[in-house]
């Protein structure tokens, strides 16, 4: 490792103004596209479903990979929430990214979240692209103001001046045919020991097909139709920065290439067998929140998209769950 991550996180004055102001444009959306009925997310509203699953840490991992939660080799029970990014609630043949929410349980230590310092929940937030689609918190704030402004000149002019976020978004929109069967990536980086990393999901099966005429739910079908016959089973790994030029930590919309610094397996993801389409587990799933800030302060989020996350995310959550009237709490097991 050529770097320490912590001498390359480098906060832009004017970076609290921008999370303020992304934090009640995006409050203000929700408002916007949830008047009635319940108060959803500003991202991923829709599940396709909660799944208990085992998070599985490799025994014999090299020196530099044993930190934190992968110090020791040991199963952990979690919850993992799939989801379609859009704002609006939609069919899922729509091009879309998609989203894995990991939630493991029984972590031992404090956890970085003040509020919830004593929580044993750490969370792994990942989509099914390998790259953010903006480069600091500014762009995003912007793009968000554009596309929340009503006015298709501002759409226009953001868009027509930042080609990189629209190559960004063409790259990330895509069809899936179900989502125990695709790749996830955490796009953003985290500290892990010494060096910063960043995390993806492979799937072990991979030959699902689109249906020749897919329903509204045919992602949540599919997981069904999966689950109802066999487990499905992720590799969990992780990508170490070797470079701190090429692999930046404040810039999550380039690509840090696997060419440089392959993903090695950290641990295995099983989601047993299982039926999960209840309403029971849909209002769980509803109710539960994720933010890479559920986390160890040995896999603390780098960068200014996650320091924006842990105040946005924050807010986000408390004023649906208070609108919602359901009380914000992190589970402790495998019981709804």
């Amino acid at each position: 490792m050529t770097d320490q991550p912590l001498a390359r996180e480098q906060v832009p004055p004017e970076e609290a103004a921008h999370i303020r102001d992304l934090s009640a444009r995006l409050q203000a959306k929700i408002v916007r596209e949830h008047p009635t009925g319940i108060m959803r997310r500003d991202a991923h509203p829709k599940m396709h479903g909660l799944v208990r699953a085992e998070f599985i840490v490799e025994p014999d991992l090299a020196p530099e990979l044993r930190v934190g939660i992968f110090a020791e080799p040991r199963i952990y029970p979690a919850w993992i929430r799939f989801s379609n990014q859009d704002a609006a609630i939609q069919a899922d043949r729509g091009r879309d990214i998609r989203g894995m929410a990991i939630k493991l349980m029984d972590v031992p230590g404090d956890k970085l979240l003040e509020h919830e310092r004593h929580e044993r929940t750490q969370d792994f937030v990942l989509i099914s692209t390998n790259v953010f689609v903006t480069r600091d918190v500014a762009q995003f704030d912007a793009m968000i103001e554009a596309m929340t402004s009503g006015s298709t000149w501002s759409k226009i002019w953001f868009f027509g001046t930042h080609w990189r976020v629209v190559w960004n978004l063409v790259k990330s929109l895509k069809r899936f045919a179900n989502p125990l069967q695709m790749r996830y990536w955490s796009t953003t980086p985290y500290l892990f020991g010494a060096t910063a990393v960043k995390y993806s999901a492979i799937p072990h099966r991979t030959d699902a097909t689109l249906p020749a005429d897919p329903g509204p739910d045919y992602l949540r079908q599919a997981m069904v139709a999966q689950l109802g016959r066999e487990d499905a089973v992720f590799d969990f790994t992780v990508q170490l920065q070797t470079d701190a030029t090429r692999m930046p930590i404040e810039d999550p919309g380039k690509e840090w290439k696997e060419s440089e610094s392959p993903f090695r397996k950290i641990a295995t993801i099983r989601i047993p067998r299982q039926e999960f389409d209840s309403e029971a587990q849909r209002v769980f799933g509803e109710n539960l929140s994720f933010t890479p800030w559920h986390s160890l302060p040995a896999h603390r989020p780098l960068g200014g998209i996650n320091r924006a996350r842990k105040i946005v995310y924050d807010a986000i959550s408390a004023f649906r769950h208070d609108y919602n009237h359901t009380p914000r709490r992190e589970p402790t097991d495998w019981n709804i």
